[in-house]
């Protein structure tokens, strides 16, 4: 028997130019007073599924999308916002995008909210699939090797900063010596 239920919401707007005659979606140019509107539409939806006693309600990480699609760029920000005026709602990041982080500022930022929100987030990573995101904030898209390899270093350091008391890493990407535990991680 199913005994959890959880959704995913992308976190678009809403977006009044529909239909086969409208705007095409990569025409489309929203204010960022509209864009905004998607953190009101979050919290109605987190207040409504914490009522129905859903699980968990997930949201992606993504940048510049003026389009009025993904409009949601901190899941984590949003996420301590969102347990604070729910009661049992579990708030997942679905994903955090790794290379577009710092692996060390990722895991300190994860363990802040984890901390606030009472262990109320999810944690979760991906690669990232937007070039005008993960190329304009740092990371590799493009060559699809190099994004790999930056990830799978990255995760090497996030487990390493999750569960370790201090650790050393030298990476193609990342060298450290020294580094402490994430405070207050899990």
């Amino acid at each position: 028997m199913i005994k959890r239920f959880s959704s995913l919401f992308a976190g678009h707007i809403d977006l009044g130019d529909m239909g086969q005659d409208a705007t095409p979606a990569n025409d489309r140019r929203y204010s960022n007073e509209q864009l905004a509107g998607v953190f009101d539409k979050s919290e109605a939806m987190a207040k409504c599924m914490d009522g129905w006693g859903f699980d968990a309600l997930w949201f992606a990480e993504h940048h510049f999308q003026h389009e009025g699609y993904e409009c949601v760029p901190n899941v984590m920000m949003l996420g301590v916002h969102l347990a604070h005026v729910t009661e049992n709602l579990r708030i997942g990041c679905g994903f955090n995008i790794a290379p577009m982080w710092h692996p060390l500022r990722l895991a300190e930022d994860f363990a802040t909210a984890d901390w606030l929100t009472k262990g109320r987030v999810i944690f979760g990573v991906g690669r990232g699939y937007h070039t005008r995101e993960v190329e304009t904030l740092g990371g590799h898209l493009i060559d699809a090797e190099a994004n790999r390899d930056m990830f799978e270093e990255q995760v090497d350091i996030l487990f390493k900063a999750f569960h370790e008391e201090s650790f050393s890493h030298k990476g193609k990407y990342y060298t450290r010596r020294r580094m402490c535990r994430i405070a207050g991680t899990i």
